[in-house]
């Protein structure tokens, strides 16, 4: 078995995975940052669960296990106590993941240009307080067109020296579910599809999950798993309540919008974003993660 690969981040250690005591049927839910990790966890929670009442914070019933901001025996505790199927947040690549065949992998995918401006928009929330030790301490350009290019630009991160939040980052991750789509461990979602059609990837994520529901419940679940329906629910959906970590949890889900780098991005500078994320993925990958 090939060595995994190991993916640090001021906020992650993928070695936290070593020895994890796995279960047939755990779910291990790894879209890269920005990119639906929260929208997966709650389509999951619906699905497993039949319902949209929980009894405590989303990120308590499925927990961030390789976040180094937590107690890495509290999670794996935590984990040892559920008796549901369990559900297991990571925004760790697959080839730095233990990969079992009685485990699902599910990873979405999403316009890398939104998820980077949907970044921004997450940092702009974040409490100061809430950055960890050893976070990035230069502040950023004030113009949004150098910022851009400094995350388009950027090589690959994986050293624990920042958020990991860069194109190189995304379309590696990404790519890693890409190669092994076929599986039927593997499910690749697209954040697209989740905006155009949820109670049809709602019934998919379902029949991945071998879960089976009814086509009128489906309707019904998809309702909760709505940006609407999370915003009226931030404090009980968005991830790290219980660190504060937020100054508002509802700006957490702030739209969901897609396209919005459209007014950032002049046709030379598409131009030379397009040339660059072909230097880091196949053109079929390139076409898929633009989509929609």
């Amino acid at each position: 078995m090939d060595a995994l690969r190991r993916y640090r981040t001021v906020v992650s250690d993928s070695a936290l995975w070593a020895d994890f005591p796995f279960r047939a049927g755990d779910v291990v839910i790894s879209p890269p940052a920005k990119c639906g990790t929260t929208w997966m966890q709650m389509m999951c929670a619906l699905l497993i669960f039949d319902t949209a009442e929980f009894d405590r914070p989303l990120t308590e019933i499925s927990p961030w296990l390789d976040a180094v901001t937590y107690d890495t025996a509290e999670q794996l505790a935590v984990l040892e106590s559920q008796r549901h199927r369990r559900f297991i947040k990571t925004h760790t690549p697959l080839d730095g993941l233990p990969f079992r065949e009685d485990v699902t992998y599910l990873c979405v995918g999403r316009d890398p240009r939104d998820a980077m401006l949907s970044f921004e928009n997450a940092l702009s929330n974040l409490h100061p307080d809430a950055v960890p030790p050893g976070g990035p301490a230069a502040p950023p350009p004030p113009d949004p067109l150098d910022r851009f290019w400094l995350w388009a630009d950027a090589d690959l991160s994986t050293n624990g020296e920042s958020f990991g939040v860069t194109l190189a980052n995304l379309v590696n991750h990404v790519r890693t579910f890409w190669d092994r789509r076929d599986e039927p461990q593997v499910a690749l979602f697209h954040y697209a599809d989740l905006k155009a059609d949820l109670p049809g990837q709602l019934r998919r994520l379902a029949k991945v999950l071998s879960i089976e529901v009814s086509e009128q419940r489906v309707e019904e679940l998809a309702t909760a798993a709505t940006f609407e329906g999370m915003r009226g629910r931030a404090d009980l959906l968005a991830p790290g309540v219980d660190h504060e970590l937020w100054r508002s949890n509802a700006d957490f889900f702030r739209s969901g919008t897609s396209g919005q780098w459209r007014r950032l991005l002049d046709p030379a500078a598409l131009d030379r974003y397009d040339r660059r994320v072909a230097e880091l993925a196949p053109p079929d990958l390139v076409e898929w993660l633009h989509r929609g």
